[in-house]
């Protein structure tokens, strides 16, 4: 694929763009500017993760920023570069990953990820079910 085009769902305003394990900085770029333009206190989540709730309606509201969050970059990964990700429980986490796995592809964050899928349970494979 010639990499001038690599984003095939750069024309859509409403869809994430793509990210399918190559130009990890241009995709950065560009999910920085579409989470901005739905809400800047969800790319806040993204980069900064969120504070501890001060009341309920507060965690409440937080809690559903990093929701929105999650949903935005699991929608904006292939099938490969979701499954490393899925274990994930918040989309600071989700982001982290993704760039550590940029930095570093065959580090030993492989054998701690593989060590922490087994111990996913059930109860976290159908939130990731019910997210895609």
């Amino acid at each position: 694929m010639d990499e001038k085009f690599s984003f095939m769902e750069g024309a859509c305003l409403n869809k994430p763009p793509l990210f399918y394990g190559m130009n990890y900085e241009l995709w950065c770029i560009r999910m920085k500017f579409f989470v901005n333009s739905i809400d800047k206190k969800i790319w806040n989540v993204i980069t900064n993760s969120y504070l501890m709730p001060i009341s309920e309606t507060v965690s409440f509201k937080r809690e559903h920023l990093d929701c929105v969050a999650m949903n935005t970059i699991v929608f904006s990964l292939d099938s490969n570069e979701l499954l490393k990700v899925s274990i994930c429980n918040s989309a600071k986490e989700m982001w982290n990953i993704l760039e550590e796995w940029q930095e570093n592809p065959r580090s030993d964050f492989m054998d701690k990820e593989e060590s922490s899928t087994d111990s996913i349970s059930s109860k976290n494979k159908l939130e990731v079910c019910l997210m895609t």
